[in-house]
């Protein structure tokens, strides 16, 4: 597949493995109640719920404000989950695209539907930090730090994940002969 001798065989099951792993991660930003963290610890804030109290909150209706509420957070949630939908979609599509010859038809297909995957995941974690400090006033708080946490950047591994995917399975279909083991091996040096 590359020159430097990445063979299309392990392509085959990595590729899959590697859009398992941003299904994992994908679900961890959708339910992690660390997307934004203040530095003394009194604030945390999940894409869902914002959450006030010592310790960031108990997780009762008391300490915690729905980011439901707005419209903001409901683009937000619904993008993520849109691009997690399609991301499972591509999942399973990716099996049946890798085990026969008749089926490669469908990697480029794959590859656009992780793209649109990735740009609805882009535009989520966009709207989020954006909206949030919009709505929050965070910046009016020079005191208090607010830190963007480890579920947000779980959603960012994701992104960055079904890009490089997109892109491999949109290259794929051109090392047919390759995948399908049809290939002449080719040697990097000349018999003399």
């Amino acid at each position: 597949m590359l020159r430097c001798g990445l063979a299309c065989e392990r392509c085959r099951w990595i590729l899959p493995l590697l859009l398992l792993s941003a299904v994992v991660f994908d679900i961890i930003a959708l339910a992690g109640r660390g997307w934004l963290q203040s530095d003394d610890h009194r604030q945390t804030s999940s894409l869902w719920w914002k959450c006030t109290g010592e310790g960031g909150g108990s997780g009762s209706a008391d300490d915690c404000q729905s980011l439901m509420d707005f419209a903001w957070g409901r683009a937000a949630a619904a993008m993520l989950f849109c691009g997690f939908i399609i991301l499972v979609i591509c999942f399973i599509l990716s099996f049946f695209a890798l085990c026969g010859p008749q089926m490669l038809v469908f990697l480029r297909v794959i590859g656009g539907l992780l793209a649109l995957a990735a740009v609805f995941q882009i535009i989520a974690l966009v709207i989020y930090p954006v909206k949030y400090t919009q709505t929050f006033k965070l910046h009016e708080e020079p005191s208090v730090t607010f830190i963007y946490n480890w579920a947000y950047g779980f959603g960012w591994a994701a992104t960055i994940i079904l890009i490089g995917c997109s892109f491999f399975f949109c290259c794929l279909p051109n090392y047919e002969d390759d995948l399908l083991g049809n290939a002449k091996p080719r040697y990097l040096y000349a018999s003399a």
